[in-house]
């Protein structure tokens, strides 16, 4: 068998596993032991250690409205919206 039928093989029977044991190609928005926060009035984001509260000038994401893998619904979201200092979700201008 040639190799590049061979690596083929490979990434296939990977990829086959992957999906049987419903293992998520997806990469985590933070690591274990960690939650996202968002930037108040921006849109930056940090991840924290689940024992600490979120650092000065960040909060943690609206209940229901938190990104869990780097692409999602959320995460692209909140790549134009922002919590401004009252709590409120706001649309960032653009450029901005």
């Amino acid at each position: 068998m040639r190799t590049g039928k061979r690596v083929r093989l490979a990434l296939a029977c990977v990829a086959a596993a992957a999906a049987m044991t419903g293992c998520s190609v997806e990469e985590a928005t933070c690591g274990g032991g960690e939650y996202p926060v968002l930037s108040i009035g921006g849109t930056g984001s940090a991840c924290v250690p689940n024992d600490e509260e979120p650092p000065e000038g960040y909060t943690r994401y609206p209940e229901g409205k938190v990104p869990e893998h780097v692409g999602d619904a959320w995460d692209t979201y909140w790549q134009t919206h922002t919590v401004d200092e009252d709590g409120r979700i706001v649309e960032v201008p653009r450029g901005g």
